[in-house]
């Protein structure tokens, strides 16, 4: 399940930062990232998701990227818009070892 938290390739964020990069889903655009983290075991990216799903944000594990764009400034995911938008709430305040839990059983599902 640690392979959820990790980039799938490190080199995707070596000296880029991925905050403000439109996240494409696999149906489209889905907001883009308001938030990343790069810590080997704990990485994920916060996505602001605009008015597409009432200004909620989700947190996608790095291991849902599947590739980053830094010329267009894209990370593609390998999740459709409505799995996203499915996904656990994203608290930051509220962000424990029993919200990572919820958020690896969810995506754990999808990423094996």
């Amino acid at each position: 399940m640690t392979e959820m938290w990790a980039y799938r390739n490190a080199t995707w964020n070596q000296g880029q930062d991925l905050v403000g990069y439109d996240v494409q889903a696999t149906d489209g655009s889905i907001g883009s990232v308001d938030e990343a983290t790069y810590d080997a075991t704990d990485a994920y990216v916060v996505v602001d998701t605009g008015f597409w799903i009432f200004g909620k944000k989700r947190l996608l594990p790095a291991g849902a990227i599947e590739s980053v764009d830094h010329e267009s400034r894209d990370v593609h995911v390998g999740m459709t818009k409505e799995q996203i938008r499915s996904a656990p709430d994203y608290d930051r305040d509220d962000w424990d070892d029993d919200a990572r839990t919820r958020h690896g059983d969810y995506y754990g599902s999808y990423l094996r």
